[in-house]
């Protein structure tokens, strides 16, 4: 058996967990989609936690697909660079740029790091397997693991986020009135 067929079950588990939390993403921002729209570092956030997750249903659909080694390499070298690009442009933007946004709801270190170590996992890997080394899969492994991870708590965070602040709106309009 091809070493990287020996992956198939986990990554047909990992790219339906990844499409089924893109719809629930969907959903969620949806639900508040007002305050979403009108908070710049929300809408960059879900927005973004979409692309992390595409990135990542790509990712396990290049795994599944039948090719060699090397090829399925560079595939991710390519994807996680790109990944990798849109971590590090909003992290720059929210951190430098816009720092106001940054405390409602943006770009903080603590997402920025894993969510960056994460694509580098995944270059990484996909260096290792252009190699002909199966050994790659296991680093690409823990970089998908890393990142879902990390969206999934981020998502968790805007909606807490996004939920505490309409509960703040509320109580200064009962104090109001």
């Amino acid at each position: 058996m091809n070493l990287i067929d020996a992956w198939h079950d986990l990554y047909v588990m990992l790219g339906t967990s990844s499409a089924a939390l893109i719809g629930l993403l969907f959903i969620a921002t949806s639900i508040h989609l007002g305050e979403v729209v009108s908070n710049p570092g929300y809408r960059v956030r879900s927005y973004n936690q979409t692309l992390y997750l595409l990135t990542l249903l790509v990712e396990a659909i290049l795994i599944l697909v039948p090719q060699p080694g090397p090829i399925l390499g560079a595939e991710l070298m390519v994807l996680n660079l790109g990944g990798l690009w849109i971590a590090i442009s909003t992290s720059y933007t929210f951190i430098y740029k816009h720092r106001d946004d940054r405390h409602r709801g943006g770009m903080k270190m603590s997402r920025a790091i894993p969510i960056s170590v994460a694509y580098l996992l995944g270059i990484a890997g996909g260096i290792v397997l252009i190699q002909v080394s199966h050994w790659g899969m296991y680093i690409v492994t823990v970089s998908y693991t890393t990142l879902l991870v990390t969206v999934v708590l981020g998502a968790w965070s805007t909606m807490i986020g996004m939920e505490q602040r309409e509960l703040a709106v509320e109580r200064r309009e009962k104090a109001n009135s």
